[in-house]
């Protein structure tokens, strides 16, 4: 019997498949690679210290919890020459396909010609009108989802570093110029960077994000949960951002400058009111 290997985007897939009878180990990528600084060269000293600064300064994070929750289960991967198949489990959104480009990278750190590597990643369904994400799924379908794995050569995992590093320079011209879609097997790439394009200022300063933002507070006697959850909804309905919603109270903190809170109420400053209307 193959021994395999399952990296999962995250913990509540983890927790899918263990009710599953899908057998091999499992190690969860916790990162969110759509935020924050980061470098080229995944898992190097740099890179860690600027995850490390990130989760610590910006969401309040201890480098200690940090390296127990996120590191020691990454560097897992620093070796996984012991098994014969590796399978990644993520979805179609630009949180997932981020750390899809990073964790092909990383893994290409140190590649193995004895492993096979595969990729199950979900999002068009036939007979569904949304995108669908790996907790869609009932756990008698992660089965099927696993025989419908494609396979990830050498070359591809090349093809997934080189979107990596252009994702890091975050140069919109060079991110526009740059074919994501290039391979069927990397069916989301290309969705998920023109969704990142769309986080850079428009002519008014603001993202699509902060636009958003504005415009739910402008709806009225909302507070910051009631804020969120209609970001959240939004951005299942009309993007494919697959954020949660630890990132858009961050984003809401850093706006400020637009609005007041009076009992728990945000309510638009004149500065916010004019930019609430979209150009």
């Amino acid at each position: 019997m193959n021994k395999t290997l399952h990296i999962l985007n995250g913990d509540s897939t983890a927790e899918i498949l263990k009710q599953t009878s899908i057998e091999g180990d499992m190690v969860i990528w916790r990162e969110m690679l759509c935020e924050g600084p980061i470098c080229k060269a995944v898992g190097s000293d740099e890179f860690w210290l600027k995850r490390y600064q990130y989760f610590e300064n910006e969401l309040g994070v201890s480098k200690l919890e940090y390296y127990d929750k996120t590191i020691k289960e990454i560097i897992k991967l620093e070796d996984v020459s012991g098994y014969d198949e590796v399978v990644l489990w993520f979805e179609y959104d630009l949180f997932c396909q981020v750390n899809l480009m990073a964790l092909c990278t990383y893994l290409l750190e140190n590649y193995s010609k004895s492993v096979l590597y595969y990729l199950v990643c979900t999002g068009k369904e036939k007979g569904k009108d949304q995108l669908q994400t790996l907790s869609d799924y009932e756990t008698d379908s992660y089965p099927k989802l696993l025989e419908n794995k494609v396979k990830l050569s050498r070359s591809k995992l090349l093809f997934a570093k080189q979107c990596w590093e252009i994702y890091v320079e975050n140069n919109p011209e060079k991110l526009k110029a740059f074919i994501f879609n290039k391979y069927s097997k990397f069916a989301y790439f290309q969705l998920a960077i023109n969704q990142h394009l769309k986080r850079f200022p428009k002519v008014n300063g603001l993202n699509q994000i902060q636009q958003k933002i504005l415009e739910v507070i402008n709806l009225g006697n909302l507070n910051k949960n009631q804020i969120v959850r209609d970001m959240l909804i939004w951005q299942r309905t009309e993007t494919v951002y697959g954020f949660g919603d630890l990132q858009y109270f961050n984003y809401l903190e850093k706006m400020s400058d637009y609005f007041s809170i009076n009992n728990e109420i945000y309510c638009l400053n004149d500065m916010g009111k004019k930019l609430s209307i979209p150009n």
